[in-house]
């Protein structure tokens, strides 16, 4: 399959998931189920694309198995999270300020939206199972990267089910573990997680130039709508929050500052 055809083939699968999961969303009246299917989508995008290049190596491989790996722990914890407490304030909001035709606006202005960072985010995967190479340094420091975002993760999420389950801890502020280093251990690790694939897909000239694809990532995570939502909420929440950003660094881990 020519490299225009696979990336072709990742929107459209791309575009799948969301309008399916738009349909699900619609039925269950809440429109966070497309959390549900963020991790997922990108892993289908990548089992899709490497059933369609049957000659991949083991890089490519790799890559499309860290990307399932990713995902599907990914969606599963959103789900679970999701089903334990009402719809998720951002998407009422976001539904609230439609005038008119609210779900043809959440389709477009969410959902689409989704489905082209999906597909932009996924594009390294994308070349290292079209310009498949074996397993370089890059390749190496690749899934060492991807490990210690995976990590950071799943241990910075599961603190945090851990902490939000406790009533004891109603109104205060998670500063242990992982959030002891960085007020977003989760956020910190995904953004590892795509650039540990990058680096996977830079063992090929073509695969460097998708660069912008972790990027636009750590971006939306760091400044887009990742962290800054989340700390706007948490500010009018949390009274101790204000103290807890003047210590601990805001993305990347950190010793802690003494105040």
């Amino acid at each position: 399959m020519s490299l225009p055809a696979a990336a072709a083939l990742a929107l459209g699968v791309a575009l799948l998931v969301v309008v399916i999961t738009f349909g699900v969303a619609r039925l269950r009246g809440r429109y966070d189920t497309i959390d549900t299917a963020w991790g997922a989508g990108f892993a289908t995008i990548a089992a899709v694309g490497f059933a369609a290049e049957p000659n991949g190596s083991g890089g490519a491989l790799l890559a499309t198995a860290l990307v399932i790996v990713w995902g599907i722990r990914l969606s599963v914890h959103l789900h679970l999270r999701n089903a334990r407490q009402g719809e998720d304030h951002r998407y009422r909001a976001m539904s609230a300020r439609a005038t008119s035709r609210p779900a043809v606006r959440m389709f477009v202005r969410t959902y689409l939206a989704q489905a082209g960072v999906m597909w932009f985010v996924s594009l390294p995967v994308v070349l290292a199972q079209q310009r498949p190479s074996e397993m370089g340094v890059l390749g190496v420091a690749g899934v060492l990267v991807w490990c210690v975002g995976f990590t950071f993760e799943a241990i910075g999420d599961e603190q945090l089910r851990r902490f939000a389950a406790d009533p004891a801890n109603a109104g205060r502020v998670l500063d242990r573990g992982l959030w002891r280093y960085t007020r977003h251990p989760n956020y910190f690790g995904d953004a590892c997680v795509w650039w540990g694939l990058y680096l996977i897909a830079a063992q090929q000239l073509s695969g460097a130039a998708t660069v912008l694809s972790p990027i636009l990532m750590t971006w939306l995570l760091a400044r887009g709508t990742g962290k800054p939502l989340t700390e706007r909420r948490l500010r009018e929440t949390r009274p101790g929050y204000a103290d807890y950003v003047a210590r601990t660094s805001g993305f990347l881990p950190m010793p802690p500052k003494n105040h």
